[in-house]
């Protein structure tokens, strides 16, 4: 496992970080837990065998976990406003500006209004790069409901993205 567990490594950490970020994590807390996810599975990597798809699904599962504990602390702490009195109603960023940060930011605000089962499916999906069949896998339901989610979740994005189209 220990000489594979590198390819597994590099090939699932940038998807889970790129998920772990749409679903509302910053991007400092989506690599953290990306690490710690895989600080769990190389623990139990003597137990494991060197399957791909063994070893992603234990990934994702242990990601989704640790993601979903993340909120629930969070949830209980008191947060301060985020957004500065000088920054409320900000218009968009001229062309000039190319860090995508506006861009981001909508796109991030847009998901946050996403119920939570619709966003999880839609962003596995689409910023994940996880089949059908692997969502339903990973989530517990039927192909057809992760098939209903992810149109459901476009649906409801359209009209808040219109204007970025």
């Amino acid at each position: 496992m220990a000489v594979r567990f590198e390819e597994h490594y590099a090939s699932i950490a940038p998807k889970l970080t790129n998920w772990l970020v749409a679903n509302g994590c910053g991007y400092a807390t989506a690599c953290d837990v990306v690490q710690e996810t895989f600080l769990r599975v190389w623990k139990m990597r003597d137990d494991l065998d060197d399957d791909a798809s063994m070893v992603s699904g234990l990934v994702w599962t242990t990601a989704r976990n640790l993601r979903t504990d993340l909120a629930r602390r969070q949830k209980r702490e008191v947060l301060q406003d985020e957004i500065r009195d000088e920054d409320a109603g900000a218009v968009a960023p001229s062309a000039a500006e190319t860090d995508g940060s506006y861009l981001r930011a909508r796109i991030r605000k847009a998901l946050d209004q996403l119920p939570p089962l619709l966003r999880e499916a839609y962003t596995l999906f689409q910023i994940g790069g996880l089949s059908i069949r692997e969502i339903a896998q990973r989530t517990n339901v039927s192909e057809a409901l992760v098939k209903v989610r992810i149109f459901r979740a476009k649906e409801k994005l359209q009209p808040l993205l219109k204007d970025l189209l």
